[in-house]
């Protein structure tokens, strides 16, 4: 009787551990997930793959109207310049506040996470920094710093070789990006999640 008093709550322990690996999912399979969403966003939106080489043939630039966008193979990021904008672009030891005004959108969600795209008097802002051929950002005020700390993530810098920073608000640099979870905010790098998101691009001053 006692082996059998025992053995029931073994038994009882061996299938929750058993039912916790199943439920249990690899960092493997969570990015196998993340590409499946990715591709499906591209489907779903009609977005018109280009390579790095077929981009630079168009003058860094991507076809709006037949909805192009370039993939960074070393990252994973999609880009869509909408907008080149006015402006300049950044000099080696460059140092400048920039206003950001987007959206986010969880791919895999498909929910709207943050924004202020449609709020020009309450910029996301951060410091930009260019050095060494490289870009560093640092928020210091708006939704992203209090979502998800100062750290700009590594997608949002992306564009910035290939865009122009100036103060005309009819005129910004604006972009469209699909920023994989490994070159995005805290939040996403941490749940291997997507994100989608439209940006604009405003130098301070």
């Amino acid at each position: 009787m006692k082996k059998l008093f025992y053995l029931f709550p073994l038994l009882l322990l061996t299938g929750i551990f058993f039912q916790a690996c199943d439920d249990y999912e690899t960092y493997a399979e969570m990015k196998e997930k993340e590409r499946e969403a990715i591709r499906a966003f591209i489907k779903e939106q009609n977005i018109k793959e280009i390579s790095l080489e077929q981009f630079y043939a168009q003058d860094s630039l991507t076809n709006v109207e037949e909805n192009e966008y370039v993939l960074f193979p070393d990252n994973g990021v999609y880009m869509q310049i909408v907008r080149k904008g006015t402006g300049g672009k950044m000099e080696e030891d460059e140092r400048a506040d920039v206003y950001s005004r987007y959206v986010e959108v969880n791919i895999k969600s498909r929910d709207t996470l943050s924004g202020n795209l449609f709020d020009a008097a309450n910029p996301d802002v951060f410091t930009l920094t260019y050095k060494n051929g490289s870009y560093t950002g640092s928020f210091t005020q708006g939704y992203m710093n209090r979502n998800y700390g100062s750290s700009v993530p590594s997608g949002w810098l992306v564009p910035m070789p290939y865009i122009n920073l100036g103060r005309k608000l009819s005129d910004l640099a604006k972009v469209r990006l699909i920023v994989p979870h490994s070159q995005g905010q805290s939040t996403a790098t941490q749940y291997v999640y997507p994100c989608y998101y439209e940006i604009t691009y405003q130098k301070g001053r």
